[in-house]
């Protein structure tokens, strides 16, 4: 298996920013202050033939109540699944109280630390690490994670020295099949969280009751049957005027990069706000956007009276009609009820927009659509729509070739979409249709009369001229 690194320390050290060195991504949301990794963060790295897993954890502080409490408990189960213990400090900040707490409790847990004096750019690194050896850690690095100093040394240490494994791993991951990503999206304080955490049976993220408790997308790979997903837990989008601090904006601009990486999105909307708010068409429409696979959940549905859920469920049906494709489910995140048909849903969702589509079978399906009700003639002349096949996947795009396809209306084009979902049997996916205007080969070319034609054309002018004047 691979090793697990976890990355612990006091807020603002660093982790996040080693984390996104170590991944070589931007999973991890930066910025200058304090506080702002909350959940455990999972990310995956390589360093010749070694693989490994890291985890970035929110800051471990004096505070076990509130959100800071959750935060320490997410941080301490890290440090219970790890292999290797990367204790963060600040070299620019010196040795505080607070790190000498931390090592005291990492010592406690038995598990291999590390050392790691971050912002050490540009410092002489022998003045910078001499208080931090009150610490009497074994194995101490210096490294600059912003710019990459000392990274690969780092983790070269933490391989040769402190794992020992010896990773043979490579040819069993070849043609295993992709991992399903899953985006839980939606407005703040909707239950995005405790959605996934009963979803994994554990209380794996941060579920607190205020809105903006997830700040970062977090990524959970997990295993279901036969087939592993990547559950990514968003941060709640406000509309643009209600946002007002830097890191929020950050927060729903990587709420909109998980749903543009994921396969398939969930939209979580709260049933006791009465209904599909402003805001809910707007995450539906960048959904649409790109193309994703949708199933939507209707959350917090225990507690309401037969009133109120008929009332929810005639604006559902006013609301959301231009999105019939989409599964809607009925669900209490806390409770588990309707969860696991929620889970099923997104297998289908997926399955549907990666189905291969034979060429025949799309061209007897158009054929027997246009015999059924046949596109409306142009300027006096009939569109032909001659053949159709598939030309991507995630979602189904399926291209129509004929004559005059640009004049097609909008309405003839749902209704091939409708017919194809139906005969399809395509559940929890747009479809896009595009169309090829067959290119007429003799446009702009003139013929040019041989001289017997020439001859034969005079002379049928002539035997007209004479018929005329006779009448």
């Amino acid at each position: 298996m691979k090793p697990v690194i976890a990355l612990v320390g006091l807020p603002n050290v660093g982790k996040s920013t080693l984390f996104n060195r170590l991944t070589r991504t931007r999973d991890a949301l930066v910025a200058d202050m304090p506080g702002l990794t909350r959940d455990r963060n999972y990310g995956e790295g390589k360093i010749g033939p070694h693989p490994y897993i890291v985890v970035d954890t929110g800051g471990l502080g004096d505070m076990a109540k509130g959100i800071d409490g959750l935060m320490m408990d997410q941080a301490m189960v890290a440090i219970e699944e790890a292999d290797v213990v990367l204790f963060l400090v600040d070299g620019r900040a010196g040795l505080s109280a607070g790190d000498k707490t931390i090592a005291g409790r990492l010592r406690r847990t038995g598990k291999p630390l590390m050392l790691v004096v971050n912002k050490a750019e540009g410092r002489d690194v022998d003045l910078i690490t001499s208080e931090f050896y009150e610490l009497a850690y074994a194995h101490t690095v210096v490294i600059s994670a912003a710019h990459g100093e000392g990274v690969s040394d780092m983790v070269s240490e933490v391989f040769d020295n402190m794992l020992h494994i010896e990773t043979d791993e490579e040819e069993e991951e070849d043609g295993t099949p992709r991992s399903i990503k899953v985006a839980i999206s939606g407005r703040p304080n909707v239950g995005k969280s405790t959605l996934v955490n009963r979803i994994l049976k554990e209380d794996r993220v941060l579920a607190f009751d205020r809105p903006g408790t997830t700040r970062d997308s977090i990524r959970i790979p997990f295993r279901h049957g036969k087939q592993d997903y990547i559950l990514i837990d968003t941060a709640g989008m406000r509309r643009r005027s209600r946002v007002s601090e830097m890191v929020e904006k950050f927060s729903s601009i990587k709420a909109l990069q998980a749903i543009s990486e994921a396969d398939v999105a969930i939209l979580v909307i709260d049933a006791h706000a009465g209904g599909i708010s402003e805001q809910d068409t707007k995450i539906l429409g960048y959904v649409l956007e790109s193309g994703k696979a949708l199933v939507i959940a209707i959350n917090k549905w225990d507690g309401m009276d037969e009133y109120d859920q008929q009332r929810v469920k005639d604006e559902l049906q006013r609301r959301l009609a231009f999105i019939d494709f989409a599964e809607i489910h009925f669900i209490s995140a806390l409770k588990g009820r309707g969860v696991n048909a929620l889970f099923k849903a997104v297998a289908r969702a997926y399955h549907s927009a990666q189905m291969a589509l034979s060429t025949p079978q799309l061209t007897r399906i158009l054929v027997e659509a246009v015999a059924a009700h046949s596109p409306p003639a142009v300027h006096q002349r009939r569109i032909k729509l001659r053949y159709a096949h598939q030309g991507g996947h995630r979602p189904p795009r399926i291209v129509i070739h004929g004559n005059q396809t640009e004049s097609v209306p909008d309405s003839y084009v749902r209704y091939l979409e409708k017919t194809f979902r139906k005969a399809l049997k395509l559940e929890g996916t747009p479809i896009k249709i595009e169309f090829r205007t067959s290119d007429n080969p003799y446009k702009g070319r003139k013929n040019v009369l041989s001289d017997r034609q020439q001859d034969k054309r005079k002379r049928y002018k002539r035997f007209l001229g004479r018929r005329d004047k006779k009448h």
